[in-house]
This record gives structure tokens, C-alpha cells and sequence, in this order.
């Protein structure tokens, strides 16, 4: 069965081949066919066959089999190779099967994956590793979660490449399988020894089928991304054949959107118009009304910002250079589409080691909303964009979008200020950082160094000028997902006072740190005693790095005031330039990734809105008892959910099941924020899905949006859109 799966994968790829011969060489069709059927497509059967290792029809296969923590039992129910498959129940705390090659090792030296085909009989979900072992000891192995009642062939790939190594998150896939999240591990594969399957222990026993343990091709990279930026060797609902798709899906679009423009009693800019009225200002404000925060538009009626982030063109970049082999079609140097080309040498994450990050990309996105829109696609875009997201129910363009689109005054945006690398040419920073423990994208910046205070002067003032009359503005962004620490434990709550401490008199919050504990000790031996320390003077305290590996009470005290003391100063500087630049908007502030109960505090005295970018199944009010306290409308700037079913390679930071299951956590997912008090709306992260074989810089390669490389919407998904923020005004109220 798995032979004809990989044998008709093989076939689309070299039927794309014939298919350009052919177009090029017409009279010679015949011949092509003939030449196709009679030598290749053999070739590609004996080449792509499987081995099957165990399908639990013997004996002796079982005899290679041993198990702890469960019970065995062949049946013939779920088989899916021969007449029986093995029902796995488990008991034990972690239950484990070990399949044996026996008293010779295996070779698996043509083969590039083991699969398994897998169900789950059970209502909650199951999880598993799938490791295997040479004779030397090497192993590899890959976690698999496998819904309830669910069925599914897996793969775990053998000694094929870290993706983050071809610059992408997420590795191509093999058809017809889910791939285990796999550690890219080497082995040698002419001497595999055993697989073992180790399942998450349960409150009581489950049951789990296994059959067709197998041997398959793995994972290529070669010509995997089709001419329109799709996967080349799958078919899904939604993928389009050729250019001349492009046309009746216009068609299609346009006659959905007119059947409904808007949501219904929604005013101008998206608030409740059928709500109670609010008094107007002219501008967006917040109010809280019978224990709940809103948010109010200039007209004066309640708003949710139901947004989305990175309504833009220029997001669509995979870079190319180095990696043409995985594209079956690049446009050639003066051909029309090559004006989608560019160089991406910006910028990368501090936190994150891959390849491939910089150089010529090609925008696969662009170049199809020129093949959909012709030569006038960027305004046509621009206009279809807002069309779409006042017709699926969204009413605020989010962060990273671009700029034209707030000119043209037909939906509320958020301003986007990133005072890094924007603040510097070569993109180093001009001024103090401090690390934190936690610097995923960059160092922390110093807030008591005066060159900070300037640079954010630098980076608002023009667009803070241009947009302070602007009613369609909702507030600012600035900055995103800093280096703050986390709540994880107390080094990470207090990284940024351990890192100013770790830094030198040359620090300005290494200076303002040691300035105010001299105030508050007056004589060093006092700073001792109450630390445990053992510092000879305040002078070598502030002139030489200081490391602790355990932080007593007095300590953890004295790192938290200082904590809070440079998360206010960021603060009071940030806020304080915008207000005297912009008076009548909100600084919907920092963006919170990773947060620590000062940070949060200061934000929630200082700015307008806390923001946070939440990437979770939903809002769970229990997981942000960080919020205790304080009493400021807080917005998600940021959340995801993504599948593997319609051709992508990786599902984002939440991952579901299916577009189905996806639509399902998306509306869950609003819904949490509208029954939250503090929580004045959410902000989808994206628009458009990230490039199939990544994005520069990191080489994200998600899932994520709501429509694909194409221009497509996820009809699942955006239908689940509509309705659920139709709803999301009455809910509130309740």
C-alpha cells in the first residue's frame, strides 16, 4: 500500500518534467510518453519500494518484540498491511515497546525514514517517542501527538539534515505522512540495532494500534517548491494548477465579499454601533464600563480590536541564493516577474543558529498578486486586503503592515515604531544594551543611557508628527518581543539587574544600579552582611563584573526594586517622547514576549494598553495571575494556530490537527479574550503564510496565515472568522 503512495509521488514529480519537454517539443509527444512509461517509471518503482519490517502476522516477528508498562495483543481490527495489527494497551508509568532486528543487525542503507501507521482508540490524546538505535549505541528519535480517536501514518526521518541547517524551521515533508519532530541525530544505517516506541504514562489504561512498520524514502530537497511558491509533490483543497487559476478566483472573491462588506452594526470604524453610547473624543480611547475595559472609537462608540499583523507584500521573501535547487522555476535575469528579486542582508535572531539567513531571495508572494492582478497588482492588492478583513469580521490593521494602507482612511490601524535597527545604519546598536539571560532577538536596551533617550526621540518624531490628527490611528507600537526575562525562576525574573551587575562602570545601569544600592546601604560591609557577600569597596563593586549563583532573600529584594527601577526609566522615556510628540494617542505598549511581574507593573502604570503577543491554545485567566492587580486594558498583539494539511512545512508556534481543528482553536481562541475583563482584543499573526522553504533572517516557514502563497483564503478558518467576531460586541456585554 505505501509502495503506491511514494510511487505516485515520484510520478508528479517526473510528470512535471514531461509535461515541459513535451510543451517544448510537441512532435515528439508520442515518443516522450512512450520513453516515461517504458524506463523510467520502472525505474522509480524498484527504486521507491518500502520494506517492512513488522507487520505482526508471525510469530516470530512477535518474538522480537518486547514490552514494559503494556500489553500486547495481535487483532485484525486497523490492520493496515496484511491481516493483523498489534493493539498496544498500556499500564504502566512509561510503557515501551522494543522491536528487535534479531541476532543480525538491520541495513537501511537505501531507506531515508522509518514509518508506522498508528490509531488511537482512546478520547484524549496520545503522545509518543520514536527512537532507534545502531550498534554502536547512536540513536535518533522524534515526538508524535496523535489526537483522540485518531489514525495516521508517521514518519521519523533518518540522518536527513537539521532544516535549520537549509535555512528553515520546518523540514520538507514526505507525502502521505506526519513527520515526528525529530532531533536530526546521525546513525549508521548499516547497522540499525532496534525501534522503540515510549509512550507518555496515563491515570489509566489506553489503547494504541501500530501495523506496517516500515522502511521509506526520506525527506529531498530537490525542486520541492513549484512556480507559484507551493509544494510541488502534494495536492490539497485550495492549491492552484496553473496562472490561469488566478482568474476565476477573483471572480470567486469578489462576489463572497459583496454578498456581505461588513459586519453588521458596526459604524465606521468597526465599533459597536447598536451599543450604548460612549462620550466621543475624537480619537480612540479606553474606558472601562461595569468592571470590563473597553476600548472606544473617535465617535464614540465600544471597540474590540480584532486585528491583523503583517497586511503587507514585502513578507513573502525566501532567499534563494545558494538553494536554487529547490525551486523548479526561478525567472530569469530581465524577465518580467524578476522584479520580485531582492537582497536581504539585514538582519538575524542573536538566539538562533541557521543558515541560509541572508542573500538574493525571490518573493513568490508578490510575484502571484502580479500573475492575479496584472500590472497595476500592488493597488489592486491594497484595495482587495481591506476589502477582505472588514468583510471576514476585522476591524484594525496590526503591526508590520504597511504603511499605504493607513492613507487610505477605511480601517483603524496600529503605527508600527521598531527603534531597532531603524535607529542605526549598520544596524548596531548606538547605544548601551544590557543582557538578560533571555536575549532571543537582541540585547536588552539601557535606559539610563542618554543615547537611548535620543535615538527614540530619533525614531518618533516624524511618524508621531504625521499621524497625532489622524482619528483612524488606534495608538503605537513600539518595539516588540525585548529582552525583558521571564517568571520562569528567580534568574530569569531577574535577569536584567544580574546583567547590569555582570557589566562594568562603562554600563549606565550598571552605574545607576550600584548608585542606588550605595544609597540605600550607605557602607558597603552593610551590603555584605545583608547579601553574603564579599566586596571589598563600592568602587570594585561598580569598576568589576559581579556574578552570583545563589541569591538570598535581601538579594532577590534588592535585584527586584532595581528591576523595577530600569523597567520604569524605559518607561518614562519611551512614554514621555511619544506624549510630547503625539498627545492624543494611546502607547499601546512594549509587546511582551517574555515578561517579569516588575515589567509588567511599570507598563501598567505608564502606558495607555499592555500589550502581550500570546502564542497558546487560548487565554487560560489562571495562567496570568501577572496581571493581579493591575488594572489597565491589556490586547494580544500577537497569536497563531497552523496545520500541515494543505502543503505547508511547519505549524507555527500552535499547532492543530487540521484547517478544521484550526478554525475550531481560532474561535476558542477569541472567545477567551472577549470573556477576560482586562483584554480589549487580539491581533492574528498573519495575513499571508510565511515562504514554504522560509522567511530570511530566521527562516520561519509557518502555516499562519489566512490565506497562502497564492493569495488563497483558508475558507475554514475565515468563515470561523466571521462568525466568531460577529458575536464578540454582545458577549462582552453580558
Amino acid at each position: 500500500m505505501r509502495t503506491v503512495l511514494v510511487f505516485y509521488a515520484c510520478i508528479d514529480r517526473y510528470a512535471i518534467l514531461g509535461e515541459r519537454l513535451m510543451h517544448r517539443f510537441p512532435l515528439y509527444t508520442g515518443i516522450a510518453a512512450l520513453l516515461l512509461l517504458a524506463f523510467v517509471l520502472p525505474a522509480m518503482a524498484a527504486g521507491a519500494d518500502t520494506r517492512v519490517l513488522f507487520s505482526f502476522e508471525s510469530n516470530e516477528e512477535m518474538a522480537n518484540i518486547k514490552a514494559t508498562g503494556a500489553r500486547l495483543e495481535r487483532v485484525q481490527a486497523g490492520a493496515t498491511d496484511g491481516s493483523y495489527a498489534l493493539e498496544v494497551t498500556l499500564t504502566g508509568e512509561k510503557p515501551e515497546l522494543t522491536l528487535s532486528s534479531g541476532a543480525q543487525p538491520w541495513d537501511w542503507k537505501p531507506f531515508g525514514a522509518v514509518a508506522l501507521d498508528v490509531s488511537n482508540e482512546e478520547d484524549t490524546p496520545v503522545a509518543f517517542t520514536i527512537e532507534v538505535k545502531d550498534a554502536a549505541g547512536g540513536a535518533t528519535k522524534g515526538d508524535v501527538r496523535l489526537r483522540a480517536k485518531g489514525t495516521m501514518a508517521v514518519a521519523l526521518p533518518l540522518n536527513s539534515p537539521d532544516p535549520l541547517e537549509l535555512g528553515m524551521r520546518g523540514p520538507a515533508a514526505i507525502p502521505g505522512y506526519r513527520l515526528a519532530s525529530s532531533d536530526h541525530h546521525k546513525i549508521e544505517l548499516s547497522s540499525a540495532g532496534a525501534i522503540s516506541i515510549t509512550f507518555r504514562g496515563a491515570a489509566k489504561p489506553r489503547k494504541v494500534r501500530i501495523d506496517a512498520v516500515r522502511l521509506i524514502p526520506g525527506i529531498s530537497y530537490q525542486k520541492i517548491v513549484d512556480q507559484l511558491g507551493q509544494f510541488a509533490f502534494a495536492n490539497w483543497p485550495g492549491k492552484l494548477k496553473s496562472e490561469a487559476d488566478f482568474v476565476a478566483r477573483r471572480a470567486e472573491e469578489k462576489a463572497s465579499i459583496a454578498t456581505r462588506p461588513v459586519a453588521p452594526e458596526r459604524d465606521e470604524y468597526g465599533g459597536w454601533a447598536a451599543g450604548p453610547a460612549v462620550k466621543a473624543t475624537g480619537f480612540f480611547h479606553a474606558e472601562k464600563r461595569n468592571g470590563k475595559w473597553w476600548l472606544v472609537t473617535p465617535s464614540g462608540h465600544l471597540f474590540l480590536s480584532f486585528g491583523v499583523n503583517s497586511v503587507i507584500t514585502a513578507e513573502g521573501d525566501t532567499i534563494t541564493e545558494g538553494r536554487e535547487t529547490m525551486f523548479q522555476w526561478l525567472p530569469a535575469k530581465g524577465e518580467p516577474l524578476a522584479a520580485h528579486y531582492r537582497e536581504n542582508r539585514d538582519w538575524e535572531a542573536l538566539g538562533l543558529k541557521i543558515k541560509f539567513n541572508m542573500g538574493q531571495s525571490f518573493n513568490f508572494y508578490s510575484a502571484n498578486l502580479e500573475r492575479k492582478y496584472g500590472a497595476g497588482w500592488y493597488e489592486a492588492w491594497k484595495e482587495a486586503a481591506v476589502a477582505r478583513l472588514r468583510a471576514w469580521g476585522y476591524n484594525t490593521i496590526g503591526n508590520w503592515s504597511d504603511p499605504q494602507l493607513y492613507d487610505m482612511h477605511k480601517m483603524p490601524y496600529t503605527a508600527t515604531i521598531d527603534p531597532w535597527p531603524a535607529a542605526s545604519e549598520d544596524h548596531k546598536s548606538p547605544y548601551a544594551e544590557v543582557p538578560s539571560g533571555n536575549d532571543y532577538w537582541k540585547l536588552m536596551a539601557d535606559p539610563f543611557d542618554p543615547r537611548f533617550a535620543a535615538a527614540i526621540d530619533a525614531v518618533i518624531r516624524e511618524p508621531a508628527q504625521k499621524l497625532r490628527d489622524d482619528p483612524w490611528c488606534l495608538g503605537y507600537f513600539i518595539d516588540n518581543e525585548m529582552s525583558w526575562g521571564s517568571m520562569k525562576d528567580d534568574k530569569s525574573r531577574y535577569g536584567l539587574a544580574l546583567g547590569a551587575l555582570g557589566l562594568t562602570q562603562k554600563s549606565p545601569a550598571k552605574r545607576a544600579f550600584v548608585a542606588s544600592l550605595e544609597k540605600e546601604y550607605g557602607d558597603v560591609a552593610k551590603l555584605n552582611e545583608a547579601w553574603s557577600a564579599k566586596v571589598a569597596s563600592w568602587k570594585e563593586l561598580l569598576e568589576s563584573p559581579f556574578h552570583t549563583a545563589v541569591m538570598n532573600a535581601a538579594m532577590k529584594e534588592d535585584l527586584r526594586l532595581f528591576s523595577k527601577q530600569f523597567a520604569r526609566k524605559y518607561f518614562e522615556t519611551v512614554s514621555g517622547i511619544l506624549k510630547k510628540y503625539d498627545p492624543n494617542h494611546m502607547y499601546l505598549g512594549p509587546r511582551f514576549a517574555g515578561h517579569t511581574r516588575e515589567s509588567v507593573e511599570e507598563c501598567g502604570e505608564l502606558c495607555d494598553v499592555v500589550t502581550f503577543n500570546i502564542y497558546r491554545p487560548k487565554v487560560v485567566p489562571s495562567d496570568w495571575k501577572v496581571l493581579d492587580g493591575i488594572d489597565r486594558p491589556v490586547l494580544i498583539g500577537e497569536f497563531h494556530m497552523g496545520a500541515l494539511d494543505r502543503g505547508m512545512f511547519h505549524t507555527g508556534l500552535v499547532a492543530t490537527e487540521n484547517q478544521e481543528d484550526r478554525a475550531r482553536m481560532y474561535q476558542e481562541y477569541i472567545r477567551s479574550v472577549v470573556d477576560h475583563p482586562l483584554m480589549v482584543g487580539c491581533h492574528y499573526f498573519k495575513y499571508a503564510d510565511e515562504p514554504l522553504t522560509g522567511r530570511p533572517g530566521d527562516g520561519e516557514n509557518y502555516n499562519i496565515g489566512l490565506v497562502s502563497v497564492t493569495d488563497t483564503p483558508y475558507p475554514e478558518l475565515i468563515e470561523a472568522a466571521k462568525k466568531v467576531q460577529e458575536e464578540a460586541y454582545g458577549r462582552r456585554a453580558k
